[in-house]
C-alpha cells in the first residue's frame, strides 16, 4: 500500500538510530584500543614488560581505557546538550542569519514563496528560513528534531545562482528529509561525531603545549625529556584522531548515501520536474557546494544537499553519491543533456532550467507554481485510504497551495509574517464570524499590554480578508503565521494562549474549529514542542481509552444524529478492540482530554498510526464528503501524530 512508504520510512529512521549507536560503539572500541596501545608503549617499562593483553587488564590499562571512553562520552554529551534546542541552534552554529519573513530581498522572497507552497501542499509546518551570507558555494540543509520546529538553511550561492526551478528542486529534496524523519538522526550524528573527534583534538592540544614548552625549556634539559614525551603522546593521539575522523566519515557515509538518493527521487515526485533538481546538482558539480567560512563544515557533511567539505578517499567516505550518479538516477540521459546545454551557452550565462525553454522570461513570483513551465503533470489515482496521502505531495495539493497563496491579499499575507500581525490573526480567527457588537464585547475580555492587546487597526485589515476568503483559509493562514509565533518567548506564548482561551470560553460553547486551533497552538508553542516522542507502545491495547476519545470526537463531527454517531463510533473502534470488548461513545471531549489522548497516541510505533488516521477518515467521510471543519479535525489528529497530511478534496 502507498501509505506504507511514509510510515515504513519513519520506522526505518528510528531503527537507523540503533545502527548509528552500533557504529559509534565500534569506533569507540577501536579508538580506545589504539590509545591503550600508545599508553602501553609509554608505560610498559614500568610494568615489567607485560604483554599488551595483560597490560590492558592491569590498573594502568583499565584507567587509560576508562579515560578515553569518558572523554569521548563527555565530548558527545556536551555537543548533545548544546544542540538540545534543535534546528535553530544548528543554524546559529554555522553562522546562518534568520531570514525576516517580511523580507524585501527578491531572492529571499523567492525562497520563502517556494517553501510556503511546499509546506501547504505537503501539510508540513512552514520551517524557519536561514541564509549563510558568506558562503558562495551551492548548498542547503534542514535541521531539527521534529517537523514542527524544523529550520531550513541555504547558502547565499544557492539563493543567487539557482533559478526558481532549481531552487524548488533543492527545497523538495530538503522537505523529503523533514517528511522521512532524517533530521533527528542527522542532529544526533553531529553529537556522536564530536565525541569521536575528541581524542584528536586533545592530541593537537598536547602538540601545541609541547611545542610551546620546548621553547621555554630549551636551556633546562631536565624538562626537555618530559616535553618530548608530551609531544610524542600528542603526535600519537593526533594520528589516532585521524582514525576517529575516518570512522566519522564512514558513519556519515553509511547513514547518508541511500537517504540522499531517496530524497532526490522524492524531490522529483514533489515538483514533477526532474530537470530542476538535476540542473541544481549539475551546477554543484561545476561550482562546488563546499562551506568555506564555518569550522563545522565537516560536522555538517551528512546533512547537506551536496558535499560540504573536501576529503580524500571520496569513493569510500563521501556522504553523497557522485553528482553524475545522482543525476542519472533521477533520469537516465539527463547528465548528457545538461552538459550539452552548457556547451551551447556562454560561460557567464546562467544555465536554463527545465520548463523555461519555451520562454526566457522568469515566471511572475506570485504566479509561479510547483510544475513551472512545460513539465507534464503526473497521472495519479485518488488514494483508497486517507493515510495514503500522508507524507506525499500531489498535483492537486500543489495547485491548491499556489491558488491559495495567490488569493491572499498582500496586506493580509504580509501581516502574518510579523509578530503583532500573527497574534492578531489568532484573535481574528476566533471572532471573524461574529456580529461586530459581539466581537467588541469578546475582545474587551482580553486584558493585556503591548502587542497582546487587541489592535483594531490590524484587525480591520485581517477580518475582511477572513470573511471573504472563507473557512478554507483558516488553517493555512495559521501555518503561515507560525514562524512569527515561534519567535515569541515562553512568557509571551503564555499570554497569547491566555488571550485565545478567553475568546474561546466567551460564549460557553466549544466549536470544532476552536478545539482544533487551541490544540494546534498548544502543541506547536509548548515548551516541549521540539521534544522527540519515543515509541512506547507497539500495540493498540494500552491506548484503547485514548482511541475512544479521538473516535468519539470524529463520530460527532461526521454524523448529525445520535444513532448514526454511535454506529460510526462502533465501526471506528471495531478494528482496535477484541470481540466482546465494550467501548463507550463519550458525550463530550474537552480540550485537555483530547490533547492528552493525542500525546499518548503519538507514542505508538509509526506502523500503527495509519490505522488511526484511516478510522478517523471513515468517520468524516461517512456522508461522502469532507467539510472544512472535518478536514481541520483530521489534519489536527495527523499533525499531532507527526503525520503530515496535505489538503484533501472537499
Amino acid at each position: 500500500m502507498a501509505h506504507q512508504g511514509f510510515f515504513q520510512r519513519q520506522a526505518n529512521a528510528r531503527r537507523n538510530t540503533g545502527v548509528l549507536v552500533i557504529l559509534f560503539l565500534a569506533a569507540v572500541v577501536i579508538i580506545t584500543l589504539s590509545v591503550c596501545l600508545v599508553g602501553y608503549m609509554v608505560t610498559r617499562s614500568e610494568t615489567t614488560g607485560l604483554a599488551f593483553a595483560d597490560w590492558l587488564f592491569s590498573r594502568h590499562g583499565l584507567l587509560t581505557a576508562l579515560a578515553v571512553v569518558g572523554l569521548i562520552g563527555i565530548g558527545s554529551l556536551i555537543r548533545w546538550a548544546d544542540l538540545a534546542s534543535g534546528g535553530e541552534r544548528v543554524a546559529k552554529m554555522v553562522g546562518a542569519r534568520a531570514i525576516d519573513p517580511d523580507t524585501r530581498d527578491s531572492d529571499e522572497r523567492k525562497l520563502r514563496n517556494i517553501v510556503e507552497e511546499m509546506a501547504i501542499a505537503s501539510g508540513v509546518s512552514v520551517p524557519e528560513l536561514y541564509v549563510m551570507d558568506q558562503e558562495t558555494g551551492i548548498n542547503a540543509f534542514v535541521a531539527g528534531y521534529t517537523p514542527g520546529e524544523a529550520v531550513m538553511v541555504v547558502t547565499h550561492g544557492a539563493l543567487t545562482q539557482l533559478s526558481r526551478d532549481e531552487l524548488q528542486g533543492v527545497v523538495g529534496h530538503e522537505f523529503s528529509h523533514v517528511l522521512n524523519g532524517d533530521m533527528r538522526l542527522n542532529v544526533r550524528l553531529i553529537a556522536l561525531l564530536a565525541g569521536i573527534l575528541m581524542v584528536g583534538q586533545i592530541g593537537s592540544f598536547l602538540l601545541r603545549v609541547s611545542f610551546y614548552g620546548s621553547h621555554r625549556s630549551a636551556r633546562t634539559s631536565s624538562n626537555s625529556r618530559g616535553t618530548a614525551v608530551f609531544g610524542l603522546v600528542g603526535l600519537a593521539l593526533v594520528v589516532i584522531g585521524y582514525i576517529g575522523v575516518f570512522f566519522g566519515r564512514l558513519i556519515q557515509s553509511a547513514v547518508s548515501r541511500q537517504r540522499e538518493m531517496l530524497a532526490d527521487a522524492s524531490s522529483v515526485q514533489f515538483t514533477r520536474n526532474p530537470e530542476g533538481i538535476g540542473s541544481a546538482l549539475f551546477k554543484i558539480g561545476l561550482k562546488g557546494g563546499y562551506l568555506d567560512t564555518t569550522s563545522h563544515a565537516s560536522d555538517m557533511n551528512h546533512m547537506c544537499f551536496g558535499e560540504s567539505t573536501r576529503m580524500k578517499f571520496t569513493a569510500l567516505l563521501a556522504s553523497h553519491p557522485p553528482v553524475q550518479e545522482r543525476i542519472e538516477a533521477i533520469q537516465p540521459g539527463l547528465f548528457a543533456r545538461l552538459r550539452s546545454r552548457l556547451r551551447d551557452t556562454e560561460p557567464g550565462e546562467r544555465l536554463r532550467s527545465a520548463g523555461s525553454a519555451s520562454s526566457n522570461a522568469p515566471l511572475p513570483e506570485a504566479a509561479a507554481g510547483f510544475g513551472a513551465g512545460n513539465t507534464s503533470p503526473l497521472k495519479t489515482r485518488p488514494p483508497r485510504n486517507i493515510s495514503d496521502n500522508v507524507g506525499t505531495v500531489n498535483q492537486r495539493s500543489e495547485d491548491y497551495a499556489v491558488t491559495l497563496l495567490n488569493s491572499l491579499p498582500s496586506t493580509f499575507r504580509n501581516l502574518l509574517y510579523t509578530r503583532a500581525g500573527a497574534i492578531q490573526l489568532c484573535y481574528a480567527l476566533l471572532i471573524y464570524q461574529l456580529p461586530p457588537k459581539t466581537r467588541d464585547q469578546q475582545l474587551a475580555l482580553i486584558v493585556a499590554d503591548s502587542i497582546f492587546a487587541p489592535n483594531q487597526a490590524l484587525l480591520d485589515k485581517l477580518l475582511p480578508a477572513l470573511e471573504s476568503l472563507g473557512k478554507g483559509v483558516r488553517f493555512p493562514a495559521l501555518e503561515l503565521a507560525m514562524p512569527a509565533l515561534r519567535k515569541l518567548d515562553p512568557d509571551e506564548r503564555a499570554l497569547l494562549m491566555a488571550g485565545t482561551e478567553k475568546l474561546i470560553k466567551a460564549d460557553n460553547r466549544l466549536s470544532l474549529f476552536e478545539l482544533a486551533m487551541h490544540t494546534f497552538l498548544r502543541r506547536h508553542l509548548a515548551d516541549d514542542s521540539a521534544r522527540v516522542v519515543p515509541v512506547r507502545y507497539r500495540s493498540y491495547r494500552p491506548v484503547t481509552a485514548q482511541l475512544q476519545v479521538v473516535f468519539s470526537l470524529m463520530a460527532r463531527a461526521g454524523a448529525e444524529d445520535g444513532r448514526n454517531r454511535r454506529s460510526l463510533f462502533e465501526e471506528a473502534m471495531a478494528g482496535f478492540i477484541s470481540n466482546g470488548e465494550k467501548s463507550e461513545l463519550l458525550a463530550e471531549v474537552s480540550v485537555t482530554r483530547l490533547r492528552q489522548a493525542l500525546l499518548t497516541l503519538n507514542s505508538l510505533s509509526p506502523l500503527l498510526k495509519p490505522g488511526i488516521i484511516d478510522a478517523c477518515g471513515h468517520c468524516i467521510m461517512a456522508d461522502g464528503e469532507i467539510s472544512t471543519s472535518e478536514y481541520e479535525l483530521i489534519r489536527l489528529v495527523a499533525d499531532q501524530l507527526d503525520c503530515p497530511l496535505p489538503p484533501l478534496r472537499a
